[in-house]
């Protein structure tokens, strides 16, 4: 694990924070030199509750919520939102989910365990995953859940048995694999043909599974579900892979008789992690989705379903923030400027695993413009451990408290204890008020499940 070559043709952009437009959440501002966001000086708020420390825009990422509801069910009543809790999941967000009437995907036993803990009402669960263990089957069937998206013939055999056991009919979905290429990073197409995700449909294997899995008892096959990727830009390629579930259900209700009642497009939209990044628009993506289901519905002579889709990144990330404090300032002439940092690696790992872009300001310079290229790397014992390459920032000075945006998905889901780091606490910021929501790990944390026993 390596730092890409250095940019030595990198040019500051000489942005102040507030150019930065689709970035920052949504109520970020500056006054008096300090970034604010929900009402709360950032500066003052690293120096209360420590750093490194993460930061939700409260307002921000309900209204995403709100919007993402109204942009479906406005343009197509018979439709539900999912959250793709694999993104960012707490008891706190749990709670906003289920406030704004959505939907909750989760993706394993601990996240199916914070459901149950806040009440969130199980027939709104939908569990996912390409290797459910028995155990975590067992605990979601018992719960009543509302689906499970089974991902193999093995899966479907297993759920069939459990639910055979516990006495009830589980419903469920489906994974279709369309073969859909979506313009993204290779590590986060679901889509493609070679993945590990789904029924495939090469030699129509998804199309033969259908007729196994409606002989089995106690599992009643309600829909059909896709994912494509994650981080799109190019509306088009789902656009394509409805057609292809659409017109898969369609043969499902020739052949066998069968129509099933939802289809669920899975989630994936981009979001502008830098300044360049020009993403669509929620509204945007709800039309093109809300079109294209009802254009290859007609084409198919296929009911109208009951649409679902699943964000999780374009609800999330933009309203997140990570605070860190500079603790060393190190210059190599001729190849780069290094900006440490106390995180890093492992409250962020999406940098170092594929290089991924972030836009930071340094919070109490945030009327500066940003006038010099660094990398902020992190504390850790690895030569890649950064979260920001070769990216514009205020000239930072020891003790600087700088701001990374764009951080609220996938990084305190995939946080680390490495070099045994603490993870940080989750802040919620709204009207003037920071609300802790997680508190920071401790090193007491650390050795929690360690057991004394004597080996000597």
């Amino acid at each position: 694990m390596s730092l890409p070559a250095p940019k030595l043709d990198a040019q500051p952009d000489e942005r102040t924070t507030m150019e930065l437009g689709e970035c920052l959440p949504m109520t970020a501002e500056v006054i008096d030199s300090h970034l604010y966001i929900g009402g709360v000086d950032m500066v003052e708020l690293a120096k209360d509750a420590g750093t490194a420390l993460y930061v939700y825009d409260q307002a921000d990422l309900e209204h995403r919520m709100e919007t993402y509801r109204e942009a479906f069910r406005t343009r197509y009543p018979n439709s539900d939102i999912i959250y793709a809790s694999k993104a960012f999941l707490n008891k706190a967000v749990c709670r906003l989910v289920n406030k704004h009437d959505l939907c909750l995907d989760v993706s394993g036993g601990g996240e199916l365990a914070v459901a149950r803990a806040v009440d969130f009402p199980m027939e709104r669960v939908f569990v996912h995953g390409n290797n459910k263990t028995s155990q975590e089957l067992s605990e979601a069937i018992a719960a009543g859940v509302g689906r499970i998206v089974v991902d193999s013939r093995i899966e479907a055999t297993r759920v069939s048995q459990i639910a055979s056991e516990v006495g009830v009919t589980q419903d469920i979905y489906m994974r279709i694999t369309p073969g859909v290429e979506a313009d993204t990073h290779e590590y986060i197409r679901t889509g493609c043909e070679d993945s590990k995700f789904g029924f495939t449909m090469r030699e129509d294997f998804a199309f033969k599974c259908v007729g196994d899995i409606l002989d089995m008892p106690n599992v009643n096959l309600v829909g059909f579900h896709m994912h494509i990727g994650s981080q799109i830009f190019a509306l088009h390629s789902f656009d394509e892979a409805i057609k292809v579930i659409v017109e898969f259900a369609a043969r499902v209700k020739e052949t066998y008789g069968v129509e099933v009642e939802d289809i669920d497009v899975g989630g994936g939209l981009g979001i502008a992690y830098t300044a360049e990044d020009k993403p669509a628009t929620i509204d945007d993506f709800a039309q093109v989705v809300t079109d294209s289901m009802k254009k290859y519905c007609a084409e198919y002579n296929f009911k109208l379903p009951r649409l679902l889709c699943e964000p999780g990144r374009s609800m999330v990330a933009v309203p997140g923030v990570t605070l860190y404090t500079v603790g060393i300032l190190k210059t190599l002439p001729g190849i780069r400027k290094y900006v440490a940092i106390d995180g890093g690696m492992s409250d962020n790992i999406r940098t170092a695993l594929y290089h991924a872009e972030y836009e930071p300001v340094i919070a109490n310079k945030a009327n500066q413009p940003r006038t010099e290229i660094v990398t902020v790397c992190g504390k850790h014992c690895e030569s890649g451990d950064a979260v920001a390459i070769d990216r514009p920032l205020q000239h930072p000075d020891l003790g600087d408290i700088i701001c990374m945006f764009g951080t609220g998905a996938y990084c305190y889901s995939m946080s680390s204890n490495y070099n045994g780091q603490p993870r940080p606490g989750i802040v919620f910021v709204k009207d003037g008020q920071a609300r802790m929501v997680t508190r920071r790990e401790t090193y007491d944390d650390l050795m929690a499940c360690d057991i004394d026993a004597d080996l000597l």
